[in-house]
């Protein structure tokens, strides 16, 4: 199955991107909002998470029931999602449903209603789901290791919010936010599937403010941050486990070295033959699950490995996980390892064509990372072209003791970790 990408660029910043798929009887329509998180003010900690929510709570045309019987008519296949850099809003329909599907979308995103009622509920709702992820553990671990990792900047603070900022939205300071950040300036519309890309531009001519020209997005994010390679152990005696997050920086989703590094945390723990769920797994029967991923921004990054098990082996995990990240800058890698993994990789991009959802998720991301499209052919040719060398030159540069951030969270009183302990 090959790409059928076309891409139309509007005078006001809009961008409007399509993936004809043939063959299939799907469709997946996405507005996506180059604002997240990191572009709010500290006192204003958690409004795009906030406005995600509320635009489901009614707009100038439809009741909150409207658009839930209506999302159940098309499929139920409404998702929406607020990270550190972007939101997005997404649905799967057949594609004899797509153009109401847009209208349900364009009027949700371009006419909320912002009732002070709904608005009071729906922080009652937000607060709620802050409670839910304090008590998740994973979710916890998580916020300690960005707020270390990041501090004094927006990457370092919750993307839902404090209760105390979610309590003062008010429909007036949301309304504005909500004008100025989700704007069709700092809009990517992408579609995928049985779809024609003219037909999509004909339904953009229905949004508000279509033929105002370019406005410059107010709220540009702050500089890149400092990662700080902080130690930190949380006592939660409540917890059965103890749960474990060593990391260091790597490069940015822009840097071409991101397929040098996403395949080194693959080696690392990215699958069941990995090197850490091999010793800390299988040979050791340390943890249930053990891994190890990239998180990558517009202009920073870091790769993170997590576990969880008993308090009294948490230590002996860490040691394993240090030891293994030594490994690597010492005698780097196995060719064996390295062709596993990008076949691993290349299997994983080239099953995501099938599905219309991925395709509109890749086309918003090239457009959001990267201001242009990367082929399938591109990518899988720069992740052919990653060597043995270029794993283990990335290792060298950032598996360094002084970078390294560990974070552990758990019923721990005796546990001491000093950095002499994370050589390398």
């Amino acid at each position: 199955m090959t790409e059928d990408i076309k891409e139309t660029r509007l005078e006001n910043g809009l961008v409007v991107l399509t993936d004809r798929m043939d063959g299939v009887r799907s469709a997946t329509l996405g507005f996506f909002y180059r604002t997240g998180s990191r572009n709010e003010p500290d006192e204003l900690n958690g409004i795009t998470h906030f406005i995600e929510h509320c635009v489901f709570k009614g707009s100038t045309k439809r009741s909150a029931l409207d658009i839930a019987i209506e999302q159940d008519r098309l499929g139920g296949g409404l998702d929406a999602f607020t990270t550190h850099e972007e939101t997005g809003f997404v649905i799967k329909v057949v594609d004899d449903q797509f153009v109401p599907a847009f209208d349900l979308l364009a009027d949700m995103l371009n006419r909320p209603r912002f009732d002070e009622t709904d608005l009071a509920n729906e922080r009652r709702v937000i607060i709620e789901e802050i409670k839910m992820n304090d008590d998740s553990p994973e979710e916890v671990l998580g916020d300690i290791f960005h707020r270390e990792f990041f501090p004094g900047h927006p990457l370092g603070l919750s993307i839902a919010g404090t209760p105390e900022t979610v309590a003062s939205f008010s429909p007036e300071l949301t309304r504005e936010y909500h004008g100025s950040a989700f704007s069709p300036s700092n809009l990517i519309v992408a579609a995928a599937g049985n779809i024609e890309h003219d037909e999509v531009l004909e339904l953009i001519k229905s949004l508000p403010n279509i033929d105002g020209s370019a406005m410059r997005n107010p709220r540009c994010p702050p500089a890149a941050p400092m990662p700080v390679a902080s130690i930190v152990i949380e006592q939660r005696p409540d917890l059965e486990q103890a749960h474990l997050l060593i990391a260091t920086p790597t490069v940015d989703a822009r840097d071409p070295r991101r397929y040098a590094a996403d395949l080194l945390a693959n080696i690392l723990g990215g699958g069941t033959s990995s090197r850490l769920w091999q010793k800390v797994r299988e040979e050791r029967g340390l943890a249930y699950s053990v891994g190890a991923s990239t998180g990558m921004f517009n202009d920073c990054g870091f790769l993170a490995v997590s576990a969880a098990t008993s308090p009294e082996q948490l230590g002996e995990v860490a040691d394993i996980v240090i030891d293994e990240l030594g490994s690597i800058v010492r005698s780097g890698i196995f060719e064996s390892e390295l062709d596993l993994m990008k076949d691993q990789a290349r299997a994983s991009i080239l099953l995501g064509l099938e599905d219309s959802a991925g395709r509109a998720g890749t086309l918003a991301q090239c457009e959001m990372v990267h201001g242009r499209q990367i082929s399938i052919e591109e990518t899988l040719e720069n992740l052919d072209a990653v060597t043995v060398d270029d794993v283990q030159t990335l290792a060298a540069e950032f598996f360094q003791s002084e970078k390294i951030a560990f974070v552990a969270l758990g019923d721990l009183p005796a546990l001491r970790v000093e950095r002499q302990r994370l050589t390398i």
